[in-house]
């Protein structure tokens, strides 16, 4: 066992811990983490505008009532969901400008980071085509899509969703890069001290701003010319990542990931969710639409991780209540109640299960087990997908069934992927609290004998 926590320290956790710091991961943490509160918003109204189709009892009540504003309040998540991509841009843009102005040292505004990322962002947004030597705007309105003017028209511009949230990060990137490279080469207009910040923040910006349009318009022009643009360049890798996380050993690999990190003593949920943030929300959105796709949402507090990252919530408990050892039954007493919101810090680091040889298998297995009972539910249609976001800490059963509109079978199914990784946990856990009443005893009886 110490042999494997060295191998995972070598070649997992000192990988991914340079992985962590980049700059680049650091910004889509922090949209990620900062469109939280949009996407949970916009789902709400989302759930609501849908509960007839889950009881159809209500549809008379809500068609003669609430669906005669439904086009207002819906406005809520079209302003959310619908162009989620442009928050991520902001941030990104914002978040990446501010590391590089802090660690660099480089006399770069987080604004103007932010807004020249939205710029770069918007300048791919229309579709364009070549024909007779000439660059023309989309129009096609068919039964089938509704393109005007180059912008392709859902509930929004589809573009500004889900489906442009790889294409705002790079876009972000390049444009945060350029303006910290003018700055770097003194490619700015410097104004005097006596001019206001306002005004001198946006002259800085006037030339990194010419150099984003020349690379980002060439750089569109050119994939144009050749028959495509960035976002049909970017759904090719970014589509084969999606496909894979979508796949039952995809699923298994993150969980793997997330909770051999934990294992080493890193926050494996934030690391690996990075990532896998903008395809959970685009899956959900996909789902919202028709999709079947399991990994979306808050798929993994939904179903997997009940109690926190390694689904220890049945562990909890049975230390809580069952365990005979003192040192356990204090840490369950202590880490119950964060236990039923998600929350398992105390658990992690206090039974403990980093480093710990008699927690590591089931810490493993726990998750992967109840990802795939969830996995298969949801493949087979025996429960509904994820459409909606629900907030992480949401106890065990009521996240599953606000986050599939209410699907009743949604809470049978998240008891029963507790249950499972519980019972992979007992064994383990039931001798390791064998183990710790014998040494407990031990060492009573040797204080008795010294007194």
């Amino acid at each position: 066992m110490n042999n494997g926590f060295a191998i995972l320290e070598k070649y997992l956790m000192k990988p991914m811990t340079k992985i962590s710091q980049l700059k680049i991961v650091r910004a889509v943490m922090a949209a990620g983490v900062a469109s939280i509160p949009f996407t949970i918003v916009g789902s709400m109204f989302l759930v609501f505008n849908i509960l007839p189709l889950t009881f159809p009892s209500l549809s008379g009540f809500f068609n003669n009532t609430f669906f005669r504003f439904s086009d207002l309040y819906m406005l809520a998540n079209s302003s959310t969901m619908g162009i989620l991509a442009l928050y991520f841009g902001l941030v990104i843009g914002y978040e990446l400008t501010r590391i590089e102005e802090t660690e660099s040292k480089l006399n770069v505004n987080p604004l103007n980071g932010a807004l020249l990322s939205l710029f770069a962002f918007f300048l791919c947004i229309p579709e364009l085509l070549l024909t007779n030597g000439k660059m023309t705007l989309v129009n096609s309105i068919t039964d089938s899509e509704k393109v005007i003017n180059g912008l392709r028209i859902g509930d929004t511009v589809q573009r500004l969703g889900t489906a442009g949230i790889f294409t705002a990060i790079i876009m972000a990137v390049i444009a945060v890069k350029l303006y910290c490279l003018c700055v770097k080469r003194n490619w700015i207009i410097k104004m005097p001290d006596t001019v206001p910040p306002g005004v001198s923040r946006a002259f800085t910006a006037l030339i990194p701003a010419f150099v984003i349009a020349f690379v980002v318009l060439i750089i569109n022009g050119t994939l144009v010319g050749l028959g495509t643009d960035i976002f049909k360049m970017v759904a090719i890798p970014f589509g084969f990542v999606t496909n894979l996380t979508n796949s039952w050993l995809g699923i298994c690999v993150i969980y793997f990931l997330i909770c051999a990190l934990w294992i080493v003593g890193i926050h494996g949920a934030n690391v690996v969710t990075a990532f896998t943030t903008p395809i959970v929300l685009a899956n959900m959105q996909a789902n919202v639409h028709g999709a079947n796709i399991p990994f979306a949402g808050e798929f993994q507090n939904s179903f997997v991780f009940m109690g926190g990252s390694g689904a220890t919530l049945g562990l909890i408990l049975f230390i809580t209540f069952v365990a005979k050892s003192e040192q356990l039954k204090i840490l369950g007493r202590a880490s119950i109640v964060p236990g039923l919101f998600n929350i398992n810090e105390p658990i992690i680091f206090g039974l403990p299960i980093v480093y710990n040889p008699y927690m590591a298998i089931p810490f493993f297995l726990a998750p992967i087990t109840s990802a795939s009972i969830a996995y298969f539910a949801i493949k087979l249609k025996i429960v509904l997908p994820i459409i909606a976001q629900v907030p992480w800490p949401t106890p065990i059963g009521l996240g599953a069934f606000i986050g599939t509109a209410g699907d009743w079978k949604a809470i049978i199914l998240a008891f029963v992927c507790a249950i499972a990784a519980f019972l992979i946990y007992f064994p383990f856990i039931k001798y390791y609290d064998t183990k710790l009443v014998k040494e407990e005893q031990k060492k009573a009886a040797e204080m008795n004998v010294n007194s």
